[in-house]
């Protein structure tokens, strides 16, 4: 049988300024197993179709169809018409960085016509001052493009938001009634657009089998149309479905309605399960043999586990491939000024994973015992650096966004050395746990290798909560750590968690106590709060008595389970804290109220913070060890070699040669005066200890070869000046 033509689609809607790369990734695994395989977003093809002078013209028409039904706010826009039509696909253009000069026009303030969303404008003074042209004028279309959308929403699809589709439908689905109901009704005008958006796709690549990836619930019901009208039109096409909510969704599957939209459900990582399903179809294997798969047969659901069969290794899933993507047309939008949140959704970042699964795989609110995370699967350093030439080389961008659920410290290390050794030119930023291994001189040498930012879980900022979470940190040594990446000029993000099992008021006031001194010593430059959801997946959701939670919901139902509603007699009622967590938390982020009491955030009584005062300050200058003490750590050089001179001094009488080694860095030139000996050590040494060298030096072999006509010992060496010019300048220790 010939090889089937295999198409892969993200079903609508993910990010608007970059691909979501589980389909990338499969492609290049498919590709290098030698088949033929395609690939699309159809979430950026439908925001692009939409937002355009014909798609706008449509949802226009549409609209005024129902004006009278109408807030205030949408017949605003509406008696704005010709102005958004004049301006939509201009603004489109600059925002996938194609006309930056109309950013003149746009700050003008007598271009863009405006509707509530501007009205936050009065908020935001505060950031214009820092904000070039270009983002300020990026941060006005976002805004100018989120009118658009609310108007979508009210007179055109209720479902309808620029990073979900439906999402309402897919949360906490115990029953696939409801959104089966949803599927049956009328095509809406979006849905129109979407199922236009696929026939292309399918006559243009001709395909035997489409799988949509489904990463989050608000890409479900997209899915599921585009796999409903596949059904009808296309009926001998095979249609899979895969991803991240299906990973943790519906892993207890048992509605077999939802095969009426589609042929076979595949769980957690897709490249083995698909191998062997391309095998099946190709006559290789019997369908007894199928990965981690459902299917439909006889009215029932049946799943075919196949344990024996292996996943594949992290190293051999291949190269993320980006082909057939439409990579120049996202959208780079500013939500938030704020310059490390903005990640998120400004710029076209590759996206690429160094490990798989999580080497930590502690925290009790985690999902722990799904493949995901539980499964760790390092590739060699050199591997990852091969993919990340080939992606750049393929896409042409080097932003790189390293999606882990944690990095490892020590791969980010080795990864580092060799991106340097290669010449490599990448920006990047990833998630991180607050290791202490994340030391300064670490934090710079991920600085030199091209990081600009991480992401980490700070969690409940409570001692006693975080060892129920099991995360293996405390608050002071979150603290160090974010100020040893703040030294290094990498800016970090913290997620932050409230309503976690037996959290009191005083635990919910004391880390918000915590959160604003970060920010005070600015060592965190934004953040998220969470409220704490237990999920089936996690050790708290496998035995709630165990955390002092009771489960009481949802009932078990035949379709999608994940989130567990639970009642927690310990602790506080949490929902009552969301809006002054999150109301502090936005003006932390704005530089603003960091010296109010916390407690002024809350339109309720809450008690007096318990934490001392200044309890980061206090962490962040906790001396680090001394070099003395550090004899078994790795010593790298990020200079170049210096130049040696001489000169001859008198001193008592006595000409004295001195010697002076001269350091030419990038932004400027310096100078270290020492000894003959230590200056011709220094500089055959130097070379050595580079990342160009393939030799690795510790501190204790550079201790059994100093030389000893430099007239003090080493010991005495690692306490002078000009071993702290060194470390200073770019000579680092690392575990």
């Amino acid at each position: 049988m010939k090889s089937p033509t295999i198409l892969l689609l993200t079903p609508p809607l993910t990010q608007l300024n970059t691909p979501y790369p589980a389909t990338a990734y499969l492609k290049g695994f498919l590709k290098q197993e030698g088949y033929s395989v395609k690939q699309g977003d159809l979430g950026i093809e439908l925001i692009l179709k939409l937002l355009s002078k014909q798609g706008l013209t449509e949802i226009f028409a549409q609209a005024n169809s129902v004006r009278e039904k109408l807030s205030p706010n949408s017949q605003r826009i509406l008696h704005l018409e010709s102005a958004y039509l004049h301006t939509i696909d201009p603004i489109i253009n600059f925002l996938q960085n194609k006309d930056t000069t109309l950013a003149h026009r746009i700050c003008s303030g007598e271009y863009l016509p405006e509707a509530s969303r501007f009205a936050t404008l009065q908020d935001m003074e505060w950031a214009f001052g820092s904000m070039g042209i270009q983002d300020r004028a990026r941060f006005f279309a976002t805004l100018y493009i989120d009118d658009i959308a609310d108007l979508i929403t009210e007179a055109v699809s209720s479902h309808f938001g620029f990073s979900r589709y439906a999402e309402r439908l897919a949360l906490s689905a115990t029953s696939f009634a409801p959104l089966e109901k949803e599927l049956r009704l009328a095509d809406s005008l979006i849905d129109q657009v979407l199922l236009d958006l696929l026939e292309k796709h399918i006559q243009a690549t001709q395909p035997e089998v489409v799988a949509f990836s489904i990463p989050f619930p608000g890409n479900l019901y997209g899915a599921l149309k585009c796999g409903q009208y596949l059904k009808k039109y296309h009926p001998s096409i095979k249609v899979l479905l895969g991803g991240g909510y299906v990973n943790t969704e519906l892993r207890q599957l048992k509605d077999p309605n939802i095969f009426n939209y589609a042929d076979f459900i595949m769980l957690d990582d897709g490249e083995s399960p698909f191998l062997q399903f391309l095998r099946y179809l190709e006559g290789l294997i019997e369908q007894s043999e199928l990965k981690r798969t459902f299917l439909c047969q006889q009215g029932k659901v049946v799943f075919q586990d196949n344990a024996s069969c292996a996943d594949v290794p992290h190293r051999d899933v291949g190269t993320p491939d980006y082909s057939d993507l439409l990579l120049d047309k996202y959208l780079s939008v500013i939500e938030v000024p704020n310059p490390m949140h903005r990640l998120w959704s400004d710029g076209r970042w590759n996206k690429m994973t160094l490990a798989h699964g999580c080497y930590w795989k502690r925290c009790t609110f985690c999902d722990v015992t799904l493949d995901y995370i539980k499964r760790y699967d390092e590739a060699p350093v050199s591997l990852l650096a091969d993919r990340i030439e080939q992606i750049i080389e393929q896409t042409g961008q080097t932003g790189f966004h390293f999606v882990d659920e944690a990095a490892p410290p020590a791969l980010l290390k080795e990864l580092s050395i060799e991106i340097l050794r290669r010449n490599i030119t990448i920006t990047w930023w990833t998630n991180i746990r607050f290791e202490r291994t994340f030391s300064e001189d670490l934090c710079r040498l991920l600085a030199a290798a091209g990081c600009i930012a991480v992401s980490g879980g700070l969690e409940v900022a409570s001692d006693r909560i975080l060892k129920k979470i099991r995360k293996g940190v405390s608050i002071k040594q979150v603290a160090k750590v974010a100020d040893d990446f703040t030294k290094a000029g990498i800016l970090l993000h913290a997620y932050l968690m409230y309503g976690f099992p037996t959290q009191t008021v005083q635990e919910t006031v004391d880390s918000l106590e915590a959160v604003r001194q970060l920010f005070e010593s600015g060592v965190v430059q934004s953040g998220y709060w969470h409220q704490f959801s237990m999920t089936a997946h996690s050790p708290i959701g496998q035995n709630p008595a165990a955390f002092g939670v009771q489960q009481i919901g949802p009932e078990e139902g035949t379709f999608a389970q994940n989130d567990l509603l639970h009642s927690d007699p310990e602790g506080c009622d949490h929902t009552r804290f969301s809006p002054g967590l999150r109301k502090s938390l936005y003006n932390f982020m704005h530089g603003v109220g960091i010296d109010l009491d916390v407690s002024s955030w809350f339109d309720f009584k809450v008690p007096q913070t318990t934490l001392a005062e200044n309890l980061v300050e206090e962490a962040i200058d906790r001396p680090d060890r001394p070099d003395i003490d550090r004899l078994g750590q790795q010593v790298l050089w990020l200079g170049n070699k210096p130049e040696l001179s001489t000169d001859q001094r008198k001193k008592k009488g006595k000409k004295v040669t001195r010697a002076k080694l001269t350091f030419f860095d990038k932004a400027e030139t310096w100078e270290l005066t020492c000894s003959l000996p230590e200056a011709r050590w220094l500089q055959a040494l130097l070379p050595q200890l580079s990342y160009s060298s393939e030799e690795k030096h510790s501190l204790q072999s550079l201790k059994e070869n100093y030389p000893s006509q430099t007239g003090m010992g080493f010991d005495s060496l690692l306490q002078s000046t000009l071993w702290q010019e060194l470390r200073k300048n770019g000579l680092l220790l690392l575990r």
